[in-house]
């Protein structure tokens, strides 16, 4: 597979994952909430769940099974809503109660679900990776789109670990802004999903 596909790849997938969006939303809510390793690990977890799916030929026949998709699209959608509510309802900050080490674990399952239920994810990922595979390469189709997708994991896996970071970092030692950070990454989440519902239904 020639290293300038992979490349050229990798230079979409830092645009694709530098845009804010859930993602960067719940990243930013589990770094008030001390939580940016489990949080991160579940996003990238979750990306390598589709990478798989992806590679498999599973995510075509998903991607263009109207019922599949509308159950994936829905599911994610609500999940996003409810986690949003959650999130506005039980604002993190800097070393709040919600931070503490019990909790990391369903912190690291709702990374997973956040960025694994993603329908947007796995459309992006059945357009977008095949039109960097090369047919006439010697590594087999599946081979080539699991590197690229383990390429946009690793990016996951460099970029979310500073989002959280720097949220804890930038808001530690102002509480006020850091409620109202919290509160805008809970309602994100909710337009985010409920944009996934409606634009399904209504397609």
């Amino acid at each position: 597979m020639p290293l300038g596909s992979v490349l050229a790849f990798w230079g979409v997938a830092a645009l694709l994952i530098a845009v804010p969006g859930a993602d960067w939303a719940f990243a930013i809510s589990a770094g008030l909430r001390r939580q940016v390793l489990p949080a991160a690990g579940g996003i990238v977890l979750g990306y390598l769940a589709m990478t798989l799916v992806v590679a498999a030929g599973l995510g075509v026949l998903v991607a263009s099974t109207p019922i599949a998709l509308l159950a994936l699209t829905v599911a994610g959608g609500l999940y996003l809503i409810w986690l949003g509510f959650k999130t506005v309802r039980h604002p993190s900050t800097p070393g709040s109660a919600r931070g503490e080490v019990g909790s990391r674990g369903g912190t690291l399952l709702e990374g997973m679900a956040v960025s694994g239920l993603n329908p947007k994810g796995l459309l992006v990922f059945v357009a977008m990776l095949p039109q960097f595979t090369d047919p006439a390469a010697r590594w087999p189709i599946p081979v080539q789109l699991a590197v690229l997708g383990l390429t946009f994991v690793g990016t996951c896996a460099m970029v979310y670990p500073c989002v959280g970071v720097g949220a804890q970092a930038l808001l530690r030692a102002r509480p006020a802004v850091s409620l109202v950070v919290s509160r805008v990454s809970g309602v994100s989440m909710i337009l985010v999903g409920a944009l996934l519902v409606v634009e399904r239904l209504v397609a």
